[in-house]
């Protein structure tokens, strides 16, 4: 079972004080119906936010109902913290809470312009990796489940890869691309719609767009993963944020060598600087998904019910 919730386009980004640091209470709460009792479950959650650089979590609890038997937390292959639980007795209903304190610092994530570098020398260094860090990034080149390159998605990324241009120019070129090129559509997609279906149809949220772009960057040699966290949002002119209304959003990440990992945000259209909150990355969702896992004895029910609240917290 897996929840995933992207956020509407054309809801503001709201502006920040230049220079400060900014906290964030997030409270996401995930809650599951079964049609019928469920004897025992277990799942897996990526819902702590990361620490990184510039945003550090400074709190971080889960709550679960009903009680699990077994609790245990670590870190997975990519270094995102993983919290597993399993029930063991009979239930109808699964509610998941997590919620999270974290502190933002300005300046996250700016570009590297100036140490920007030709996209196809970026490619030839990929293939030839001389360091175990670059040994390390080939995995982020090679195919995973829901990112594959295929022939349509280089033709449609080359537009944006004429031979010789920056590598983060192009990538800033190909996210206003799609962004403007593809529409919002909820309705039209699932965690498993192909991406040959996204791009034909041209329709899609934040984890296709994602996924989008990672493809048609490992289409051309280069290395991309998926993203998956929070974006601070206001409700439309004249409305009221309503409790519950943020979701969770998705973005993705190249690499630059020698520099590191710059991320982009197609949906929302902007490289994200520090009002986007990490909580984990990988190949692409399959890796990072904010909860998922097996029950025994019951059927799914209907989809789960998911709301985020993301608040700025005053000093």
């Amino acid at each position: 079972m897996a929840g995933f919730h992207v956020p509407a386009p054309g809801i503001g980004i709201p502006a920040r004080p230049s220079g400060c640091a900014m906290k964030y209470r997030v409270v996401h709460k995930t809650e599951y119906q079964y049609g019928v009792t469920v004897s025992q479950c277990h799942n897996l959650a990526h819902l702590r936010p990361r620490n990184l650089p510039a945003q550090q979590c400074l709190g971080h609890r889960l709550q679960i109902d009903p009680l699990p038997m077994d609790l245990a937390e670590h870190d997975d292959f990519f270094g995102n913290h993983i919290s597993y639980f399993s029930i063991q007795q009979p239930h109808r209903t699964l509610t998941v809470t997590a919620t999270s304190e974290i502190q933002l610092e300005p300046g996250n994530g700016q570009l590297a312009l100036e140490e920007d570098m030709a996209w196809d020398e970026v490619r030839t260094r990929l293939v030839y990796p001389h360091t175990e860090t670059a040994r390390d990034i080939r995995q982020f080149v090679l195919d995973s489940p829901l990112a594959a390159a295929t022939p349509e998605l280089s033709d449609y990324a080359a537009a944006s890869f004429p031979p010789g241009r920056p590598l983060l120019e192009s990538v800033c070129d190909l996210m206003e691309r799609v962004h403007h090129e593809f529409t919002y559509d909820p309705a039209f997609s699932t965690v498993s719609t192909p991406l040959a279906e996204v791009l034909s149809s041209r329709r899609g949220v934040c984890q296709d767009f994602a996924h989008l772009g990672i493809a048609c960057l490992r289409s051309l040699g280069l290395a991309a993963r998926y993203v998956s966290g929070y974006v601070e949002t206001l409700p439309p002119p004249g409305k009221a944020k309503q409790p519950g209304a943020d979701e969770s959003h998705a973005w993705f990440s190249v690499y630059l060598p020698e520099v590191g990992w710059h991320d982009y945000d197609p949906t929302n259209n902007r490289v994200p600087l520090d009002q986007h909150i990490t909580t984990a990355w990988g190949r692409d969702y399959a890796d990072v998904a904010p909860l998922k896992g097996v029950i025994f004895g019951g059927d799914p029910g209907r989809q789960p019910q998911v709301s985020v609240d993301m608040d700025r917290i005053q000093e």
